[in-house]
């Protein structure tokens, strides 16, 4: 799937705005059958929907996928509430956009949820997602453009 991560660059430092690299998992899943655009707030459904590309608007939609880090580069993952989570700002999918976390279109990040279940492993490389995994071919994929660092397996 097309993600986008942190605008601020990569690393797990507390406070910081990063998304974090390596090997993670779901540790949580939050917004079994919400609306696509459903907004939450401390991951709880507000009641809110927020269609994609809605101007002026940057929640957390659709569903989350909270991330526990399993490394010591990604240790506070978890604690930092860093998710993947929809997002309204679809247009910036594909280039550095969040305040940490992973985002993806609501219609991508609804299907992900129904198939990956708690425990799943997520890696997250700075290297293009083609360079990551060899031969991949897919109607999600972008193709060597594809700068986004995020594998889930």
């Amino acid at each position: 799937y097309p993600v986008s991560t942190s605008k601020f660059g990569l690393g797990d430092r507390p406070g910081s705005r990063f998304t974090p690299l390596g090997q993670l998992q779901i540790a949580e899943k939050i917004g079994d059958n919400a609306p696509p655009g459903a907004v939450f707030k401390d991951r709880r459904r507000t009641g809110e929907i927020v269609l994609a590309n809605s101007l002026g608007r940057d929640p957390i939609v659709t569903r989350i996928l909270w991330l526990r880090g399993l490394e010591s580069q990604n240790a506070n993952a978890f604690a930092r509430d860093i998710y993947i989570h929809g997002t309204p700002e679809e247009w910036r999918i594909g280039s550095p956009a969040s305040y940490g976390c992973i985002r993806m279109r609501s219609s991508d990040v609804a299907q992900l949820y129904n198939i990956v279940g708690i425990g799943a492993a997520v890696t997250i490389v700075d290297t293009p997602l083609v360079s990551a995994v060899p031969g991949l071919v897919s109607a999600h994929s972008m193709g060597p453009e594809n700068t986004a660092p995020f594998v889930m397996r």
